[in-house]
Order: C-alpha cells, then structure tokens, then sequence
C-alpha cells in the first residue's frame, strides 16, 4: 500500500496556498512517524486535556479554537472549570492563545455570551483569546483543537484534535449518564443528555501541521468581524480585537510511532477579501472522503452528527453501487438536538432523502442505527468519525453535509497506520492494502461499547466486517423488540436502536407552511425552497 493511495497529494488538496504541505521538507501532504490515540467520551478527553495543561510551565504555549466554550464547565471534577485551568496558565507564564468563533445571537440559540465570557476572562489573565467572525455569512468556525508546545520538552508536545467543543454537555463517559452541566437540547434527550464524542490525541510530527494550522487563522489580516454593529460593540466593550504576535514555532518533535496522519480542512471561498492561506477555500475533506471511498470494499463505519445532503452522500452510495460486497454501517442521533427551530423539517428531510440515496444504492448492505443509555434515554450522537476497510479512519469537527465540506471552517486528521493488524487481515478487493491497527482498534473499541461486550475474543470475532454488520442488526433487533414488547424480562445488552427517520408525510405538511418559503436548507444555509424545484 503507498500513501498517495489513501492520501491526497498536494495537488488534490487543492489549496496551494495553505502552508501545511509547503511546510514538509520532502514535499509530502501528510506527515509520518506519529503516535495517535483515540479518547472516546469527553471525559476521557477532558481528563488528559487537564493533567497536559496543569503540567506545562513558564514559556511553554497553548494554542486552542472552538465553537463554543463555557468557562465554567469542568474537565475533571471540582477545580477544573475550563476558564480557571486557562487562566492559571497563563498567569503561570504560559502563553495562551485562543481562537473562538464569536458566534450569533443567543436568542437564535447559539454562544454569543459564552464564548465572550470566556475570552474576556482569559484576556484578564495575561492569555489573548480572540472572537473570530472571519466566516461567509450564515457560517462558522467549527474547528475544535488544542495545541500544547513545550520549548526544549518536544518529547510533551501534543495535539487535541477532534469534535470535542470546551463546553457543557460534553464531560460523559461510556456509561451515557449525561453531564451534570448540561447543555438543554431537544426533551428526548432528558435534563442530562448521554452524549457521545471522540477526539484524538496526537503526538510526533505532526503536532507542527496543526499548529501551521492555527497560526494561519491566527495572523489572518481581515478584520475579526465585517460587521460594523459587532465592530462598533467590541470596540465599546474594549475587546481584543488584533492578535498579537506568536511566539516563533518550535520545530517539529520528533518521530513517535508508526501512524501517518494527513491534515484536513474546509474553508469558504470567503466573500470579499478571501483567506491569504485559502484565497478560493478548501475542500480537503470532501476530497479526501471522495478519494478514501473509491477504494471501499468491505465496510464503510460512520459515526456522525447529522449526515445531511445527497450530494454528499453520492461518493458513498457509488462506492456501494461499483461493489456489491461493500457494506455500511451509520450510528446517528435519533432526533436533532433542537425543537422548534424553524429549520429542523428540513433537517429531518435532509436526512430522509440522504439515507434514501444510500439505500438505494446498497440496500439492505446499508444500515443505519442510534444509540441508548441503559435507561433507555435516547443518546446524542456528536461524534465525527469514520473508517473505511479498517485502513483509512478520519476523526475530526467535520460531518457528513454539505455545510460542513463547503461552507463553515473544519479540521479532521485522517490516519493510516504502517502496522498491520494480525487478526485476520482484510485484503478488499485484492488491492493488497491489508487491516492496520489504527483503524480497526479505533472502530472495534466504537463496536464493543455499542454491543456491550469486552474482551480480546469478543473484538477478535467482529474483526470481520461481515460479522460485524450481523452483530449490530441482531443487537438492535433484540433491544427494538423488548422495547416494542413493554420492556418485561431482562434488558438484552446492547445500546443500539433500528433508525427509524419521522414519516415523510409530517415533514412535508410542515413545509406547507409559508414561513419555509424562505428558510435554512438541511445544511443550515438560508435558501429559497421555490428556487430549488425539488422541494
């Protein structure tokens, strides 16, 4: 198997702009010689995000951006709150740095306090945290990374990167009890919603290309915000509002373990005065997606948040139409995490119609599921994940839509692992790339949670994709009849549940309406619904 068989090169990046393949001596758009671990659940993530962060010194950097952050949620019991353990830091000597998208109203159910709070706190303390409204109208910057450098420790340097956002609601684990500072979403879900995630931790060469990444967005010159309303209220408010100077980057650490890891990312082609490291956008991750599919030919494992859009979900069902052994298996949330927004028909119609593109494709070959806790509360799936073959896996902010490919800013870390798993390796389709570790470690460990089994012959047994796929149909097959049943008799194990999408026909007579003459598409972009036909 070479590389550039899974990888893109940096032409089919696209984006000869950006410093992240410019930046590797030997011209490559990936960087090998990494050592990359999954931490499934926040709390895993926000407990080792905890200990990395009390353990840097004076001249040490954190580099971070996200979505939405409170200050006040914890990442590991009392005396964590994510404002207080940034702020020692920086008062501590650490050169803090953040990036938060400043967000829309609140009252359209958004960050706009919370992530000024949190900046304005870390300000106080000596860090800078900027509110960055360099996005396309209607977009954000959903990208949610950290970045820990230690001049003269390079052996310490790591890199957070994942779907994982700095706030509420995100602090589960792998009993699915929610919280305990939640973030209010949709009733399904309870007063402590279960919540499932996974970032990555990364350690070796590539820490350098997603700090190349953070520093791009960071010495961007347009202003933070093209609003004079929001110019004009930072202004009054004595916001931050140009970024500092950065300290000179490290060079990179040194090689770790056995894992390629290739940076992806979306931008806009931002309207007006375009991105110096993306003056025409990126699409990295549509295209990496379109390129790592064509070679499906076994199983194709998704984990996503939304999984809106035919259009991008025609690369997955061509790769079930050109192999009729390939197999998909989708774990989604049962229902979107908002009621009563003006755009969740549209939401719920977007996903009717993506899953329709799947199955008509590979039919019974593609199943789709949602998750539980053991007390049946529905559990919201915020993960970003997938892997194709047990060779390629992605984990990163981004989800299968269109928004997420074209039009809001991303980050995800595709890996290909140089060791191959010897349990029983997968060679699809005679093209000789073989099971590696990475991949398959990452989607067993997803496997047995969702299963509830453990144990070395457990995983050994779904190693086979064909197992695999039958092992969540009859898991979901068991727990669907015992709750169609009156839940008499013991609980079957298992967290899984059949998906079953709202009946088409209330979506539809909800988009009668005449406020949907003009509304959010699936993506979350305004669209008219009259210009599109289709709909």
């Amino acid at each position: 198997m070479e590389r550039a068989d899974w990888l893109l090169t940096p032409a089919q990046r696209g984006n000869p702009a950006s410093r992240v393949d410019r930046r590797h001596a030997d011209g490559a758009a990936w960087s090998t010689g990494n050592d990359v671990r999954p931490l499934v659940h926040g709390a895993v993530y926000f407990a080792e995000l905890l200990a990395a962060v009390r353990a840097q010194r004076a001249g040490d950097i954190l580099m971070f951006t996200d979505w939405r952050g409170d200050p006040d949620e914890l990442l590991d019991g009392p005396k964590s709150a994510i404002s207080d353990v940034l702020c020692d830091a920086a008062r501590r000597g650490v050169v803090v740095k953040g990036l938060v998208w400043r967000s829309h109203l609140d009252r359209f159910q958004f960050s706009e306090q919370e992530n000024y709070h949190l900046g304005e706190e870390i300000e106080e303390a000596g860090g800078e945290c900027l509110l960055d409204m360099r996005v396309r109208p209607g977009g954000s910057h959903h990208q949610k990374f950290v970045v820990l450098r230690h001049p003269g420790r390079p052996e310490r340097d790591v890199a957070f990167v994942g779907g994982i956002d700095l706030c509420h609601s995100r602090r589960d684990d792998a009993t699915h009890q929610g919280d305990p500072l939640a973030q209010r979403i949709a009733d399904a879900y309870g007063s402590r919603p279960p919540w499932h995630d996974v970032q990555l931790a990364v350690r070796g060469p590539a820490v350098g290309d997603v700090e190349a990444t953070f520093r791009e967005r960071w010495t961007d010159p347009a202003p933070l915000s093209r609003s004079p309303r929001s110019r004009l209220r930072a202004a009054l408010r004595g916001e931050d509002t140009r970024a500092d100077p950065l300290p000179v980057q490290q060079p990179d650490p040194g090689p770790r373990g056995s894992h390629t890891v290739q940076i992806l990312r979306t931008y806009p082609n931002r309207l007006l005065r375009g991105y110096p490291f993306a003056p025409d956008g990126e699409r990295s991750i549509a295209r990496a997606y379109m390129k790592s599919l064509r070679r499906a030919r076994r199983l194709i494992y998704l984990e996503d948040q939304y999984l809106w859009s035919e259009s991008a979900l025609q690369p997955f069902a061509q790769a079930l139409a050109d192999h009729p052994g390939l197999r998909m298996i989708a774990v989604l949330p049962p229902l979107p995490d908002q009621e009563g927004r003006i755009s969740t028909p549209m939401n719920l119609l977007g996903r009717i119609r993506a899953l329709e593109v799947l199955r008509r494709a590979g039919g019974d070959r593609v199943a789709v599921y949602s998750l539980e806790n053991h007390a049946g509360t529905p559990v919201y799936v915020h993960a970003k994940v997938c892997v194709i073959d047990d060779v390629w896996a992605s984990v990163g902010s981004d989800n299968v839509n269109r928004r997420s490919w074209t039009h809001d800013s991303e980050l995800s870390c595709a890996v290909l692992d140089e060791t191959r798993d010897s349990r029983e390796p997968m060679d699809p389709g005679g093209l000789g790339d073989g099971a590696r570790v990475f991949a398959r470690e990452l989607r067993l460990s997803l496997n047995l949670e969702h299963l509830d089994r453990d144990g070395d012959g457990e995983a050994a047994a779904l190693c086979d994709p064909g197992r695999a796929f039958a092992a969540y149909a009859d898991s979901a097959t068991a727990l669907d009849a015992w709750h169609d049943g009156g839940r008499h008799g013991p609980r079957p194990p298992g967290r899984l549940r059949t998906y079953h999408p709202p009946h088409l026909s209330r979506i539809t007579r909800a988009l009668t309406d005449p406020l949907y003459r003009v509304v959010a598409d699936p993506d979350g972009r305004p669209r008219s619904l009259r210009r599109q036909g289709a709909y």
